[in-house]
């Protein structure tokens, strides 16, 4: 009986000496990882992973593979995903976040290269609090069966909370400018295959 690798988890100061020895993977939606990302990193969005995963398995034979995204909630579900496919990875505890507020650099692409976007999680509170309002006010203008949309949403928050997953960010990674464009994956696919 074979056992998936278990993932390890490395701090800011473990990954930035180490980081010239590791394929980096950034799990965040396209317009997350055009608003800044570790120098290096490719973009394989983490509904792509699975896709992606003959070219991530190609780039682990060959060296170690560090995952991130913005806090690390996403990263780990992601090395979790790959050790079970037999893909030795590593998470970036605390994620981008972590390596700005450490002082660290992170590269934005040329602005006609890409589109740069919101964080996932300013789309989320967006999003959140518009429909928590507009339930609010068609609540008190039409109908009280309104405010239902609010409670419903307020209830997802504290699921969210609680669970450390996002139903909210699932969806809106869906909507175009979150997608990654079909050039932007392959090049990325590549740059892994070339590993």
């Amino acid at each position: 009986m074979t056992t998936s690798p278990t993932p390890a988890a490395l701090g800011v100061d473990q990954a930035r000496t180490r980081l010239h020895e590791f394929t980096v993977l950034d799990v965040r939606t396209p317009a997350e990882y055009a608003s800044g990302h570790l120098p290096g990193a490719l973009n394989i969005p983490l509904d792509s992973l699975r896709s992606a995963l003959p070219e991530i398995r190609h780039a682990a034979e060959r060296g170690e593979v560090l995952v991130v995204c913005a806090s690390g909630a996403r990263s780990e579900n992601a090395c979790k995903q790959l050790a079970a496919q037999g893909v030795p990875t590593a998470t970036l505890v605390g994620g981008t976040g972590a390596w700005a507020a450490d002082g660290h650099e992170l590269h934005r692409p040329a602005a006609c290269a890409t589109r740069s976007g919101w964080a996932m999680e300013r789309q989320v509170r967006l999003t959140a609090g518009t429909l928590v309002l507009l339930g609010l006010a068609l609540g008190v203008l039409l109908h009280p069966a309104f405010l239902l949309l609010s409670a419903g949403i307020a209830g997802g928050l504290v699921f969210s909370a609680l669970t450390d997953t996002c139903g909210m960010a699932v969806m809106l990674g869906k909507l175009p400018h979150n997608r990654p464009r079909k050039a932007d994956l392959d090049t990325a696919l590549a740059a892994l295959r070339a590993r």
